[in-house]
């Protein structure tokens, strides 16, 4: 839950979709460094719900190796559409993502406000709206 938490801050929201997920984790040393969650949104669609990997294996392509894995993951099952989320405030999600091939379809205005109970802050900026990304897996 841990690793969990340093993408998503409410737990109660993670255990809403944890259920009903996929979660494919990145294991080096014996350790869990990264995980990547996955749901099935839609037919033919898959949702990226929760990425992390540990700070001390940040900036080492492991995000990236996350998201071919998910890719691949949902190519083998019939998937046709990988979508993901992030905060307005997320300024280097907002970058990565585009680099891992996503493009913007989206944005749920207000979306953090209306279901979270504390206000999120990152890079100084209040979390507000939803930016919705996806991309094709033909």
């Amino acid at each position: 839950m841990d690793l969990l938490l340093l993408a998503d801050p409410s737990q109660k929201m993670i255990e809403r979709y944890l259920d009903r997920s996929t979660c494919l984790a990145m294991v080096k040393e014996n350790e869990i460094v990264g995980v990547c969650v996955l749901i099935e949104t839609r037919p033919l669609t898959m949702e990226i719900v929760n990425i992390a990997v540990r700070e001390k294996e940040q900036g080492k392509g492991n995000g990236k190796k996350l998201i071919e894995h998910a890719t691949d993951y949902a190519k083998t099952k019939g998937f046709r559409r990988l979508e993901v989320c992030t905060g307005n405030s997320s300024i280097l999600q907002l970058g990565f993502y585009q680099k891992c091939g996503f493009s913007m379809t989206g944005i749920d205005k207000g979306y953090f406000i209306d279901h979270y109970a504390e206000p999120i802050f990152e890079n100084g900026i209040q979390c507000r709206d939803r930016i919705r990304f996806a991309k094709r897996l033909s």
